[in-house]
């Protein structure tokens, strides 16, 4: 009972071990974590098409309790770039951007999202996101930031725009540049300036200036807090506001409100299809971040209770007026590099946005929605990496158009289209190259017990033997091509008296498979030609004799692919027993 617990909330677990320096490295990642967090939260608030407070109020609650039931010690849980963006655009169709009713469907969204995570994990069904390709995510991700800078634009030179997908935005971009407020666009490119130079030129200005590593890592973190502080200053004091810059305004000084989202069951159709894939893409970011943090310090992360964290965190986030979060890639390295060991992390830095909440918010009434945008934007085209095109092509064909057709349909149609095209290709791509698997014919490396591909490699044969060696798990989907492999192999070719199935790569033989094996060896005893097996695996070998294939298959059953050879070359009976 005890373990089960513990398995489900792994507090119990850390805990227990929970010391004054763990504390002490805990608190100062979470305060540089807290001052990067509280200009991301309103950015990604804003890209949602949500109050700036839901930014704040999706990064308290939900990291709460991703600390009492996920298990990385550095993964900052709470709004991401391309989850918000996902939201604006499930959204915006169902409801008017700026209406309760809006953000009422946020916290549906949340809490669904939430649902499906936490049965996935209960169910231990991790592995679903597997299916999802990495050059796909690449590709999505790609396209989806150039889409959420693209949607930016309007903020930082001060105009109206809109549309889902790119060529959408840049036609209404297009259609208002007439309406630039150049007051704004000032700002708004002057900020953007100074975040890439702070990304790029900050730090190797410190360290050549002899600042210590320590120092110039938090002042080069911070450098956004410093953009938002001046261009607050400067509106406020230069009355720039009435001269039709964009600003905040009014944020509630308030912690986040207890509210039920709408759990209409009209709404909640709607919403079914975004939150898998808003749980499916939040999932994959997160789980990667946290396993190659968690890797550095050689932990281990289970991916099923993770699903269990993320889902309470979005159930969290949907009961106190939130949107979908997840694990955040750069947080997260921040949170790493600045020293967190444990998710209590996670929980500082949710106190420190409550402080900020209650005190603080009146302080951002004039911080300008260009600021806000330039940090979204500076962001997102970190994200953007077009290498991956090349990388594809030059590797695979097949992942080079699954790559580029994300990164195109997401572009011209939005990401709800890319992503579920993502989904599709990531399985299509799967099951085609599995339904078609690496089918070898091998011979004897001379004076050793190898077999290698006859085309690869100068080997003996003999005209009597064909021995095929299947790179792939048989299953209902590639049963078939075998078939068709032996006989198009064996039916011209009067000489063939035996084929050998080498199985050494061979993990599971389903049903289809079965049968399919046993129209082999009946289309094989027609031709007067003996099938065999070799090198078959323990757990495979269970299931076979639980049929009664090995009696009625004409060939034997050999332990190594050697032995198959010289006692079918020679005639003997080398055969192991069944």
């Amino acid at each position: 009972m005890k373990s089960t617990v513990a398995r489900y909330l792994p507090i119990l677990s850390w805990g227990r071990t929970y010391n004054r320096a763990t504390l002490s490295n805990d608190l100062v990642a979470a305060l540089i974590v807290t001052i990067m967090l509280i200009p991301q939260s309103l950015a990604y608030a804003l890209l949602a098409g949500l109050p700036p407070e839901a930014g704040l109020y999706a990064s308290i609650v939900p990291i709460m309790l991703y600390a009492v039931f996920g298990t990385s010690g550095a993964l900052a849980v709470g709004p991401v770039a391309v989850v918000s963006l996902m939201t604006a655009a499930a959204l915006s169709s169902i409801v008017e951007q700026g209406t309760m009713g809006y953000a009422l469907a946020a916290m549906s969204l949340a809490g669904l999202s939430g649902v499906m995570l936490l049965a996935m994990g209960l169910f231990r069904l991790g592995f679903v996101a597997n299916f999802l390709s990495h050059p796909v995510i690449a590709g999505f991700i790609t396209a989806s930031g150039i889409i959420i800078a693209a949607s930016q634009l309007k903020h930082l030179l001060g105009i109206n725009s809109e549309g889902h997908n790119l060529l959408e935005l840049v036609m209404s971009i297009g259609a208002h540049l007439g309406e630039i407020n150049w007051i704004t666009a000032v700002i708004g490119v002057l900020a953007t300036a100074f975040l890439f130079w702070v990304r790029s030129g900050l730090k190797p200005m410190l360290t050549r200036l002899g600042l210590p590593a320590g120092p110039t890592g938090v002042l080069v973190k911070t450098g956004p807090v410093a953009v938002v502080v001046v261009t607050t200053l400067a509106v406020w004091g230069l009355d720039l506001a009435e001269q039709g810059v964009g600003i905040v305004g009014e944020v509630p000084q308030s912690l986040p409100p207890f509210a039920l989202p709408s759990l209409s069951p009209a709404l909640l159709g709607q919403l079914l299809l975004p939150a898998f894939l808003i749980s499916i893409i939040g999932f994959v970011e997160s789980i990667s971040v946290a396993q190659t943090l968690a890797a550095k310090k050689r932990q281990r992360i289970d991916p099923d209770q993770e699903l269990i964290g993320l889902g309470a965190a979005n159930i969290g986030a949907s009961l106190t007026g939130g949107f979908p979060v997840t694990g955040g890639f750069s947080r997260s390295v921040v949170n790493f590099d600045a020293g967190a060991e444990t998710p209590a992390a996670g929980a500082f830095t949710a106190i420190g946005l409550a402080i900020a909440a209650l005190a603080l918010t009146p302080l951002i009434y004039f911080l300008p929605k260009a600021t806000l945008a330039a940090t979204i934007i500076v962001a997102v085209l970190s994200l953007v990496d077009f290498s991956i095109l090349k990388r594809s092509w030059t590797y695979s064909k097949a992942d080079f158009m699954a790559v580029f057709a994300t990164i195109a349909l997401t572009l011209a149609f939005g990401v709800e289209a890319g992503v579920s095209v993502g989904v599709a290709l990531s399985v299509l791509l799967h099951l085609y190259k599995s339904s078609r698997p690496h089918i070898a014919e091998v011979g004897q490396v001379p004076h050793t017990e190898h077999f290698r591909n006859i085309l690869r490699h100068d080997v003996i044969t003999d005209p009597s033997i064909v021995s095929l060696r299947v790179d792939e798990s048989l299953y209902f989907a590639n049963a078939r091509y075998l078939e068709d492999k032996i006989h198009n192999r064996v039916a011209d070719d009067p000489n063939i008296r035996h084929v050998i199935l080498q199985c050494s790569a061979v993990n599971e033989i389903d049903l289809s498979a079965l049968e399919s094996l046993e129209t082999i060896n009946e289309r094989l005893r027609d031709m007067d030609v003996q099938l065999h097996l070799s090198e078959v695996k323990g757990p495979v070998m269970d299931k076979l004799e639980r049929e009664h294939f090995l009696s009625d298959m004409t060939g034997q059953v050999f332990l190594s692919h050697y032995q198959a050879w010289t006692s079918l070359k020679t005639g003997g009976a080398g055969a192991l027993g069944q």
